[in-house]
């Protein structure tokens, strides 16, 4: 993790909009949060700017999202950032960066979903809405989407790393659930889209349920189990059985087709181990205050895992 080398400011955003959207300068602009991969400013009551600051590969997620989200986004049932206008890299800020929507709403990591029925529906009608054959020529994921076992040796590092730090009481238990995820016959139907980050972070919430999501940076084409890794790290306890009622992938919801299958279940558990070590250890790095930790990101993580070590077969 890297930080830009431009410092970030105010005044180099609006002097950027004046330039290239000169429409949108004038407008009342504030700093909303500083991500894993951009910085989120408010711009007005409805609109944001996005400005990689952290990652080098953010500008080409930012390009991502502006080619596909727009596509997307009114077929979802829950609020999205859409973007509106790119901005092109310039002699201040050598970097690409985008206007969006503004999505109401508290991250999940801030305010877990607490009304366990209307949750689980509402992210089981978002995914069954996202979860579609995605097009040819729909991007690849950065290691999100394909074959669970390619991510074995980054599993092993993250659960040694989480068992040094005495953050995981029974790493047999876990590396049983991921034994059996990888065992699981690998996705045979076609590449739908998929979200691909579907972590408390990147979920709003309000009034004890989800009302958006945000964040598609990692949006790509491949295994819909990654997305459904989100069962065990978002819902609340007891509200599994309401989400694998209400989705339906392909649909939009219950109205016809099936539900997720036993094997894709088994790998959306890989997904999630794998998820929650990574939250568990950046939760803790927050903790001590390390750079790229993230003090919010602990308790929804150690809570996914003793889900999932509670429900294992």
């Amino acid at each position: 993790m890297s930080q830009s080398a431009v410092e970030i400011t105010a005044d180099l955003i609006r002097e950027l909009l004046r330039e290239q959207h000169p429409d949108l300068a004038d407008r009342p602009l504030r700093l909303g949060a500083k991500g894993w991969d951009n910085q989120l400013w408010r711009l007005g009551d409805d609109l944001a700017v996005r400005m990689p600051w952290a990652t080098e590969a953010a500008d080409s997620l930012l390009r991502k999202e502006h080619a596909w989200v727009p596509g997307l986004a009114p077929r979802l049932p829950l609020p999205v950032p859409v973007p509106q206008r790119l901005g092109e890299p310039a002699e201040r800020f050598p970097r690409s960066w985008i206007v969006t929507t503004w999505v109401p709403g508290t991250p999940a990591d801030h305010a877990p979903a607490t009304r366990a029925t209307e949750a689980a529906e509402a992210l089981a009608a978002f995914l069954s809405a996202l979860h579609r054959p995605a097009p040819d020529g729909a991007p690849a994921g950065r290691s999100r989407g394909g074959p669970l076992a390619e991510r074995t040796a980054e599993l092993a590092d993250r659960l040694a790393a989480a068992v040094e730090l005495d953050l995981v009481a029974d790493p047999d238990a876990v590396r049983a659930v991921w034994d059996d995820a990888v065992a699981a016959p690998e996705w045979a139907g076609p590449p739908v889209w998929l979200h691909g980050d579907l972590h408390a972070a990147n979920i709003l919430t309000e009034d004890g349920t989800f009302c958006g999501v945000i964040d598609f940076g990692d949006l790509c084409a491949g295994d819909p189990a990654t997305d459904l890794a989100a069962v065990w790290a978002l819902l609340p306890d007891g509200a599994a059985d309401a989400f694998h009622a209400a989705y339906r992938p392909g649909t939009g919801g219950a109205a016809a087709g099936g539900g997720a299958d036993d094997a894709t279940l088994r790998r959306a558990r890989g997904w999630a181990v794998l998820t929650a070590l990574s939250g568990i250890l950046i939760g803790e790095a927050g903790d001590h205050g390390h750079l790229g930790g993230k003090r919010s990101w602990g308790p929804p993580a150690h809570a996914a895992m003793r889900r999932l070590l509670a429900t294992a077969p």
